[in-house]
């Protein structure tokens, strides 16, 4: 996925430079952003994450202290029938369960030092593979090429360049949308003391290829952080409203149009069922493929009606009719 993302740069630098020294180019390029996300954003997406329960206990307090009585007082609601204790103890439980089984897959991995090799040789053979599928993508491609029967290599070629210039064009574009909003959305909350901003913001920025999933939940888990924040609930609610509104009108107007564009074809409808077909099938892999899927399928569905518009079968039918 790296190779195949980074070869159109490539291929640009490789015009004015060796295509080695442009592969090294870009390579050096890719090991510098995530020495830097390893470096800047990881340590507190962890240290944030660990503290979750904190906040889940901060909420509890909230509703518990300002939420029911207000309830009861202004609105003649008992929210107390809805077990709230009930439910802020299930959830708490679970983020504990979840806090023991990472405490227990890092101290396996710390006390086998076979699992430790295997880890760290497998992390290696990233770089290592990008590096010489880079080097060699022309020629691997050219390889494929020459395998395919000559009489079917015309179709095949077409549908192969059509889906390339669908796929490689969304993932690209869609890649960029998401860690430009994650990074606006996480360290826009952070700047306005919203507690765990920056774990909000990049789950919702990730979340983003999925037509209102990202801001949907970003939103929500922002209101909550924001009740649980220090200072005044409803301006933190107010900050969460403003990053994640100016969010949404960079990418309608900005982001999406310009990195993205039409690049996929499928309806927002669409999208959703892909995802959610994709998810029911193969869980979370499922997900992560099904637009890819989508836009492939899509490609060769078009070359199918294209086919069927031109066979003898259709002119029949519309003489028929």
């Amino acid at each position: 996925m790296l190779a195949y993302l980074s070869d159109p740069l490539v291929d640009r630098l490789e015009k004015r430079f060796s295509r080695t020294t442009s592969v090294v180019i870009v390579f050096a390029g890719m090991l510098l952003f995530a020495a830097s996300l390893l470096a800047v954003v990881i340590p507190t997406l962890i240290t944030q994450a660990r503290d979750l329960p904190e906040l889940l206990q901060a909420l509890e307090i909230w509703f518990n202290g300002t939420a029911l009585p207000y309830a009861k007082l202004k609105l003649d609601l008992d929210l107390s029938a809805l077990s709230p204790g009930q439910i802020f103890e299930t959830t708490k439980s679970h983020l504990k369960d979840i806090g023991q089984i990472v405490q227990t897959i890092f101290a396996g991995v710390g006390k086998g030092s076979a699992v430790v090799l295997a880890w760290f040789a497998n992390l290696l053979l990233i770089p290592v593979l990008t590096f010489y599928l880079l080097r060699d993508w022309d020629k691997l491609v050219a390889r494929i090429h020459e395998l395919i029967p000559r009489p079917l290599a015309p179709t095949v070629e077409k549908l192969a360049r059509e889906s390339d210039e669908v796929l490689g064009a969304f993932l690209r574009g869609q890649v960029s949308v998401m860690l430009v909003l994650g990074l606006l959305y996480g360290f826009g909350l952070q700047i306005c003391g919203i507690r765990f901003g920056l774990l909000i913001g990049f789950g919702a920025g990730l979340l983003s290829f999925v037509p209102y999933l990202g801001p949907a939940i970003g939103i929500i888990a922002g209101a909550l952080a924001a009740l649980a924040s220090p200072g005044d609930p409803w301006i933190n609610l107010l900050f969460v409203g403003v990053v994640f509104g100016v969010g949404q009108v960079l990418e309608s107007f900005l982001l999406t149009p310009n990195l993205v564009g039409d690049k996929i074809g499928l309806h927002p409808v669409a999208v959703v069922f892909a995802v959610m077909a994709g998810g029911t099938l193969f869980g979370f892999f499922g997900v992560l493929l099904a637009l890819p899927a989508a836009a492939v399928i899509m490609v060769v569905m078009k070359y199918a009606h294209e086919r069927y518009l031109a066979s003898n079968m259709y002119g029949d039918t519309a003489r028929t009719t």
